[in-house]
């Protein structure tokens, strides 16, 4: 393994407006370009250890968190000891401690971790000012020979992940901008969003290529075989997410061969508060001179024309979706996992086809929504009645006085009396 090397982390918050960044970025207001704020959470992947450096700023609201509340990895490592005057907390474990998994893929050995921020009420309050929140951490040390005279330098990627076939193929799934010019840098959206994601093969020198997604999944973690799920492409390439109240549809036509793009209408799943999914999708191709078929396939569904429609190839080749069944088996990814066949391990490592996952994509919480608040209204309600009340009682001790006093002067007349003489 190469020397330490440097790298940022940008954190993901539950409900949060930003997410840091280290790209610079325009400012509409002021017309001129300036970076944006360092990040909140650094890490550096040394041989054999991780840093993980956090500023107790980690909102950026000017609320530092405390120390005892950050914890790293599924064994909840604590902290390094740090005076209080200190503005960032740090952590330093070994490569193997602390619950960290190892991944061993064709080109490199991937350690990855968690921090966590678990707020916990002061003292004897029992409320909480600021978010939790989980920033997964990745380190890559590369696996190849180096015969150059730099330093590897692991890499850590964001929000996507890029699988190596044998033949070096690189198969990728990305986030992008609405204009589909740039990566998305920050993953945030709300329910009535559109996500426009981006699948891509690069194929080097390997003969020309043509892409498709044969199926995709969303759960809340980046295992696509969990519980609850949502499926979005099945059946070799049919975009089902689209017969529902969505309208999620391949871009057709293709800006290149080896690229296909689609778009996901944003939702979450129902009565699970975690705000976060993730997409794991099946990419496969084929010889870009091959006619594409009920197996190797990108259609859509319109709901104006109520028919399913190819991004390229034969109009029938999309009939099988509304049937379920195309191909020799018909059968989605899910269901054969859900029927303990699951797809086969060899199969992401073949020419051909790999698993790659987008995520997470992070859906913020409205302004106005209050499903959580329901509790907190009641005392400005009291407050109400309790007012009502006294003004009413008020009214009526003077009510009361008054007649009170009207009965007084009755009972006692003022009798006139004569001067005397």
């Amino acid at each position: 393994m190469g020397p330490c090397s440097r790298l940022f982390v940008c954190f993901l918050l539950w409900g949060s407006t930003e997410l840091c960044s280290p790209q610079p970025f325009w400012d509409d207001e002021t017309e001129r370009f300036r970076p944006s704020k360092p990040p909140a959470v650094m890490v550096e992947c040394q041989e054999a250890q991780l840093v993980v450096t956090v500023d107790k700023d980690l909102f950026g609201t000017g609320k530092l968190i405390r120390p005892a509340d950050l914890t790293l990895g599924p064994d909840n490592c604590e902290p390094l000891a740090s005076a209080d005057t200190d503005g960032v907390v740090r952590f330093a474990v070994g490569l193997h401690e602390c619950g960290n998994i190892l991944q061993v893929t064709d080109n490199a050995l991937v350690y990855s971790t968690f921090l966590l921020h678990n707020p916990r009420p002061a003292g004897n309050l029992s409320i909480l000012r600021t978010n939790r929140a989980e920033v997964p951490i990745e380190c890559h040390y590369p696996r190849q020979g180096n015969v150059s005279s730099w330093a590897i330098q692991p890499t850590w990627v964001p929000f996507r992940t890029t699988v190596f076939s044998e033949e070096k193929l690189v198969f990728s799934l990305r986030l992008m901008e609405e204009n589909w010019s740039a990566e998305k840098m920050t993953p945030t959206f709300q329910l009535g969003d559109r996500a426009h994601l981006q699948a891509q093969v690069h194929t080097g020198s390997h003969v020309p290529l043509r892409l498709f997604v044969d199926h995709c999944v969303a759960t809340l973690t980046p295992d696509w075989s969990t519980s609850p799920y949502h499926t979005i492409v099945d059946f070799h390439g049919c975009l089902v997410d689209g017969l529902t109240d969505a309208s999620s549809a391949f871009k057709a036509p293709r800006p290149r061969p080896e690229i296909l793009q689609f778009t996901v209408d944003v939702f979450r799943f129902a009565n699970d508060s975690r705000n976060m999914i993730y997409i794991t999708c099946h990419l496969k191709v084929t010889p870009v001179d091959r006619v594409p078929d009920q197996l190797n396939k990108a259609c859509s569904f319109s709901k104006s024309s109520n028919r399913w429609s190819p991004v390229e190839g034969p109009t029938d080749i999309c009939r099988c979706c509304s049937k379920g069944r195309c191909g020799i088996s018909g059968r989605s990814m899910r269901l054969s996992h859900r029927e303990g066949r699951p797809v086969p391990r060899s199969r992401r490592h073949v020419t051909e086809e790999a698993d790659v996952t987008v995520g997470p994509l992070i859906f913020l919480r409205k302004m106005n929504d209050r499903g959580v608040e329901g509790p907190t209204s009641s005392p400005p309600l009291v407050m109400l009645g309790l007012g009502l009340a006294t003004v009413m009682t008020l009214t009526l001790a003077a009510i009361v006085l008054g007649l009170t006093g009207r009965l007084r002067a009755a009972s006692h007349p003022v009798c006139p009396v004569s001067a005397s003489q």
